[in-house]
């Protein structure tokens, strides 16, 4: 199953959603697809689509993928970062209307050098992305919160 989270903002990105589509239309993407959509609106019957997911269900769904399909939040890459997950991941752009500015962009990036995702720099990419995706072993996801927690811990005790 491949999860795809476009998160919760208040503009679309339709063309991550319709790039999908075609993938399965055209029997690249097989699996079964389930979309946390946002205010994204598209019709298909290809992908099961929810407008929000309850959090408790998205880690589920995140937990059972075999693929996360994301755009560049840092919270949706850093969930399936910590279940293992092969991610690829997409920039919303300013330009089309989909965000503010080009953050994403620069996320993806930094997370794709690091070796913990696959990052294209728009939907057309995605087919490339899936081939690369196949043979990909992401490094293992350490968070900072559990070291910064075991410092200030350490910390206290001293003082």
């Amino acid at each position: 199953m491949i999860f795809v989270t476009l998160g919760t903002q208040d503009k679309p990105f339709k063309r991550l959603l319709e790039e999908i589509d075609k993938c399965i239309l055209e029997g690249i993407i097989k699996d079964k697809v389930i979309v946390q959509a946002g205010c994204t609106k598209i019709v298909t019957k290809r992908m099961t689509l929810f407008n929000q997911i309850e959090y408790d269900k998205f880690i589920e769904y995140i937990k059972n993928c075999d693929l996360l399909i994301t755009h560049g939040g840092v919270g949706s890459i850093i969930d399936g970062l910590k279940y293992n997950k092969k991610i690829i991941a997409i920039p919303r752009l300013a330009k089309y209307e989909e965000a503010a500015n080009d953050h994403q962009t620069q996320i993806i990036e930094n997370f794709s050098k690091e070796g913990y995702i696959i990052g294209t720099k728009d939907p057309k990419y995605l087919n490339e992305g899936l081939n690369s995706i196949k043979g990909f072993k992401p490094k293992k996801y350490i968070s900072n919160n559990e070291l910064f927690v075991k410092d200030l811990i350490s910390y206290i005790d001293k003082n």
